[in-house]
């Protein structure tokens, strides 16, 4: 089989430690429960190591080295993202810690200002509990 025509799961599990380590674990495990826990690719895991090792600072918020290491890099992230999704500008990206987090973040600034009485909110049946409880 070419690498053209493996599946995208073919091409990324090797990436997630949980999948290629653990031999008590079935070869073709699938983990679904990703909104409340997502498994890290080595890519991340590695730059998480290397962040706590090496550049662990609080971002914006110091007058030090460490500090500046930290925002460059979080600010690079931030214009990465942009650019990777195309976004007019790197002030349009917004990161939060999961999720709900970020849905009860609209519905608190955007829907709050732009949604009135009488409007209505379509949602699935398919809808995460986070993504009903606020509207």
């Amino acid at each position: 089989m070419t690498s053209q025509t493996h599946t995208l799961a073919e091409r990324t599990r090797k990436d997630f430690p949980l999948f290629c380590n653990d031999s008590s674990l079935p070869k073709d495990l699938i983990y679904l429960d990703h909104a409340a826990t997502s498994q890290k690719p080595r890519q991340v895991l590695d730059a998480l190591r290397h962040y706590y090792s090496n550049d662990n600072a609080n971002v914006h918020r110091g007058a030090h080295q460490l500090s500046a290491r930290a925002t460059t890099a979080f600010e690079g992230a931030r214009e990465t993202t942009a650019n990777f999704i195309k976004a007019s500008s790197p002030k349009e990206i917004i990161f939060t810690r999961n999720a709900t987090e970020a849905i009860n973040l609209v519905a608190r600034s955007w829907g709050e200002a732009e949604i009135k009485e009488g409007d209505e909110i379509l949602l699935t049946l398919m809808e995460h509990h986070s993504n009903i409880l606020p509207w």
